[in-house]
């Protein structure tokens, strides 16, 4: 009875450390709050956030990437697309994203900017070692535009696959 009580101890102590090793190093669960990544993504979903793929490379352009801001927000994690990898020049005139002059195809944008004004002057140039984001619904985000260009050091992964709800599971685009 000893060596079978033993036995599950053991398993499950393996199970505990290598469940705390897959969430501190491999992935991590999500769950949205807010309205800022809509229609992307809703408030209250939940996803997997691949903590490991940016020891191997950078974010990119597109990516849908969860990070804690700098400054007074740093307590909080946030949830937004990559616009700009460091060298890019961000604009933003008449409510259309410019990188490197180019404007963005916003097929993942919920409307147009409406404002002019926002904290950080533009154009900008992303630093190195930043990348500047934006959420998908781009009048009701806090993102670059507020809190200025990301550090590389703040970025907790990228987000890649939706499990709840059930119905809308699958890869994050």
């Amino acid at each position: 009875m000893k060596e079978i009580i033993l036995d599950y101890l053991v398993t499950f102590a393996i199970a505990i450390v290598l469940a705390a090793f897959i969430m501190t190093f491999v992935v991590q669960s999500y769950v949205v709050d807010g309205p800022s990544m809509q229609p992307t993504l809703y408030t209250g979903e939940r996803l997997l956030v691949n903590k490991f793929i940016y020891r191997f490379k950078e974010p990119e352009r597109g990516d849908v990437i969860v990070f804690r801001p700098p400054g007074e927000l740093s307590n909080r994690k946030f949830i937004k697309r990559v616009i700009g990898v460091a060298g890019d020049i961000i604009n933003i005139e008449d409510g259309i994203v410019y990188v490197n002059n180019e404007p963005v195809p916003d097929e993942y944008a919920f409307e147009k900017i409406r404002s002019s004004w926002f904290p950080v002057n533009f154009p900008l140039k992303v630093p190195e070692g930043h990348i500047f984001v934006l959420g998908d619904n781009r009048n009701n985000s806090k993102d670059s535009r507020h809190i200025g260009p990301i550090p590389l050091k703040n970025v907790t992964g990228e987000a890649f696959f939706l499990y709840w709800p059930l119905t809308k599971g699958g890869l994050i685009h």
